[in-house]
């Protein structure tokens, strides 16, 4: 599988607005603190990006004593995590290999990652040792073997061979979760719909979405001239298209 380069979509990443405008309070996290009070509870955004997460959570949690740490791979990415927040702990760092102590978090929150990872089984060996016993791990991601209309495939279609090398399928995540000892829960949310092409025109030209930089310059430029010539013949212009979503909640025996 080929590596996303963040540092060449840093700058942009947060003008998706569907990135920023998704984001709601943890009820998932809300849930874990009503079952589990303590003075303080340590929380880690995995692969936090641009902090966009910890952004919207810091504020909605401020009523609790919650020590609120971001990790990324990419220094650039991180520098963008910085301008939001300057209290938070922002460590540079791999998934595959924490600079984080044993049972250290009650919660671990992993947005739209875990396909990024080379090496995913070490992953969740990190995940497992860094969480502490009865701590909640949370997975949100796209589903894509759901999702064959999603329009990055229908108009970019080599983005879909690249996926298929970056993501497991969920049963796969499951059972491996479950062979660490975890107790899984697991719902896909999809959707089917008619969309309009020039909604997501300005999508694909941001290019931020990290298949869209691994496909072919050409590639890109394909699919990105075909939205335009669709949207100039007929502004109003649909395509059938699908989207889920992946919610994993896994608790640490």
């Amino acid at each position: 599988m080929k590596e996303t380069d963040f540092s060449t979509i840093a700058d942009h990443y947060d003008n998706n607005q569907y990135r920023v405008e998704e984001i709601e309070k943890d009820t998932t996290l809300k849930s874990y603190m009503n079952q589990h009070q303590k003075e303080q509870y340590e929380v880690l955004d995995l692969s936090c990006g641009t902090g966009l997460y910890l952004a919207k959570q810091v504020p909605l949690f401020q009523d609790e004593q919650v020590r609120w740490t971001g990790l990324d791979a990419s220094k650039a990415m991180l520098e963008k995590a910085k301008e939001k927040l300057g209290s938070i702990q922002w460590v540079q760092g791999y998934a595959e290999n924490m600079p984080f102590e044993s049972d250290k978090f009650d919660y671990i929150i992993n947005n739209y990652s875990f396909h990024h990872y080379k090496e995913k089984e070490k992953v969740l060996d990190e995940i497992t040792r860094v969480l502490m016993p009865s701590g909640q791990f949370k997975m949100h991601n796209i589903a894509i073997h759901s999702m064959p209309k999603w329009w990055v495939y229908h108009y970019f279609p080599q983005a879909y061979a690249e996926d298929v090398q970056r993501f497991w399928h969920p049963e796969k995540i499951y059972e491996e979760l479950r062979k660490r000892d975890f107790e899984v829960q697991l719902k896909v949310n999809d959707r089917h719909e008619e969309i309009l092409t020039a909604d997501y025109l300005p999508y694909a030209e941001n290019r931020d979405i990290s298949v869209l930089t691994l496909i072919s310059d050409s590639e890109y430029e394909k699919g990105l001239n075909k939205m335009k010539q669709e949207v100039k013949e007929d502004p109003l212009k649909t395509i059938p298209h699908e989207f889920a979503e992946l919610f994993i909640t896994a608790k640490k025996r």
